[in-house]
């Protein structure tokens, strides 16, 4: 037998298998209801509406403190003797890696052709309103992270839901943070080994062969295919076992040059079609409030625009508190307020500059689409918007594809591996079989599609978002205390003062703080 063959069958075989469970899964989680002559995904108005909640809580805190996010990212407010393993850059990078991919890419293509061009307002709309809920979980993150003795630190759900809990409501809230944060581990690992490992790898494999000829081109033997994902699983084997130093040091380079080259030759696009941009810059406004072609009006585009967005920069998911909780503060929410950057970066800055591409642009295929033609891949789509300007414009774009998936392998890996401790333990064995698990799944990932486990891998992820924002709720209070703490530490600094009241020489000693 063949190894397409062989793949093939295993594919069919699997997909049989689960099938049903995935179908099962995906119609509780993504269940929608008809709105306004549209379908409302709940999941969607679950996270949407608990930014609404966070910003209102925290009074606008994505607005008033953004300029302050930038100068802890920058190190303005760092002290030494700090517990943690990365710096705040670092720590922002490995979670914006983790949140920054395909779907900043495809997933927006998709929006604009089904949503019209006015989804985009509204994609930048939630992505305003997702900052807050993601500076609330970092905080918690990083207030009940796990210090271990060598001084690497985990976080994330599986720790201050059973933390938290337990602070607010003592015994039984411990009991129910125990079995939550067991399911939230799960969780994560699940979509960890199939949504951020083997899908990524899969996609941009298929991006690889259409630049270089298709099935008959250089990349399109099932030899390709085994080389590629071997590449990739050897790149991310030796990554994940320098843990989240080795990969925040990639990341932190990665990060900035992946979106930079990705920002850049979008710009490029848009520049080459300067006279057109007032035009879709109006476009996209009128679109917002008076659609056309859009099932459902301006409701249609609202949740089209809403659920690319709440789909894209994870806010509320819980993953990327696992990746902040590694960084070097005395201050929780000092961490917090820097990840409220993460979907400012995700989807106000990089999906809103796709969707401005394509909409400029204005490929044959996006035209086609959106004339109630045949659907086409969103990849296709901006590929061709590329490809108005030079026709090897799409190169540049896989470029980005692959630098994309490889840094959210990276950081998912780094997610699953803290979930697998937290279900298996800490020890050497356990983690190096995780990690040989992580990077056959990535070699995996370039022979198989495996679509209905990535569709349940979506599911399982977005359950995880009910239990999380359920506990971010329950413990707002403890973060409200904990801004208001970093706010008087650096009220202080600004003074020259340290938190004793002292001089600032003295800057550097641990901050008085408030007891939860």
């Amino acid at each position: 037998m063949s190894l397409d063959s062989f793949t093939q069958s295993v594919d069919e075989a699997v997909s049989g298998f689960f099938e049903p469970i995935a179908t099962w899964l995906g119609e509780v989680v993504f269940y929608s209801v008809p709105v306004g002559g549209t379908d409302l995904p709940l999941i969607v108005a679950w996270l949407v509406v608990a930014g609404l909640v966070f910003t209102g809580w925290f009074g606008f805190v994505q607005l008033r403190k953004f300029r302050l996010a930038v100068d802890v990212v920058r190190g303005k407010y760092d002290e030494k003797g700090s517990a943690g393993e990365v710096n705040h850059f670092q720590a922002l990078t490995a979670a914006v890696s983790g949140t920054v991919g395909l779907g900043n890419i495809a997933g927006v293509a998709v929006a604009v052709s089904i949503g019209g061009p006015g989804a985009t307002f509204w994609m930048i709309l939630c992505g305003l309103l997702g900052m807050a809920t993601k500076f609330v979980e970092v905080t918690l993150g990083v207030k009940y992270r796990e210090v271990h003795p060598d001084g690497t630190v985990s976080g994330g759900p599986m720790h201050y839901l059973p933390k938290g809990l337990a602070d607010r409501f003592g015994k039984n809230g411990k009991t129910l943070g125990k079995v939550l944060a067991v399911l939230a581990s799960f969780m994560v690992l699940f979509f960890g080994l199939f949504g951020g490992n083997l899908f990524q790898v899969n996609q941009s494999y298929a991006q690889l062969v259409s630049v270089t000829g298709g099935e008959n081109g250089i990349m399109g033997s099932s030899a390709g295919a085994l080389f590629f994902g071997i590449l990739i699983a050897a790149l991310v084997g030796i990554v994940l076992l320098g843990g989240i130093r080795s990969i925040a040091s990639v990341t932190s380079k990665l990060v900035p040059a992946m979106a930079g080259i990705y920002i850049a030759a979008c710009l490029v696009v848009i520049a080459v079609h300067v006279t057109a941009v007032p035009a879709a810059v109006s476009t996209i406004i009128e679109g917002a409030f008076n659609p056309q072609g859009v099932a459902g009006g301006v409701l249609g585009a609202l949740i089209i625009g809403f659920k690319r967005a709440a789909f894209s920069n994870e806010a509320g998911l819980g993953s990327a508190p696992i990746a902040h909780s590694a960084v070097k503060t005395k201050h929780p929410a000092s961490e917090g307020l820097v990840a409220l950057l993460e979907p400012f970066i995700d989807t106000v800055v990089i999906c809103t500059m796709t969707a401005l591409t394509i909409v400029i642009a204005n490929p044959a295929s996006y035209v086609e689409v959106r004339n109630g033609g045949d659907s086409i891949g969103g990849v296709t789509i901006t590929s061709d918007a590329f490809a108005t300007v030079l026709p090897w414009f799409p190169y540049i774009l896989t470029i980005a594809v692959m630098l994309f998936a490889i840094s959210t392998v990276l950081t998912w890996g780094y997610y699953g591996l803290k979930a697998w401790t937290h279900l298996f333990g800490r020890g050497r064995a356990s983690e190096l079989t995780y990690k040989v698990v992580y990077t056959v799944f990535a070699v995996a990932g370039s022979l198989l599609t495996l679509q209905t486990l990535i569709d349940m891998a979506d599911a399982v992820l977005f359950m995880l978002a009910v239990i999380n924002i359920i506990g971010l709720y329950l413990l707002a209070p403890v973060v409200k205390r904990e801004l208001n703490s970093f706010l008087a530490f650096v009220k202080r600094r600004e003074a020259g003062l340290d938190a004793e009241g002292g001089t600032d020489g003295d800057a550097d000693q641990e901050p008085v703080r408030t007891t939860v």
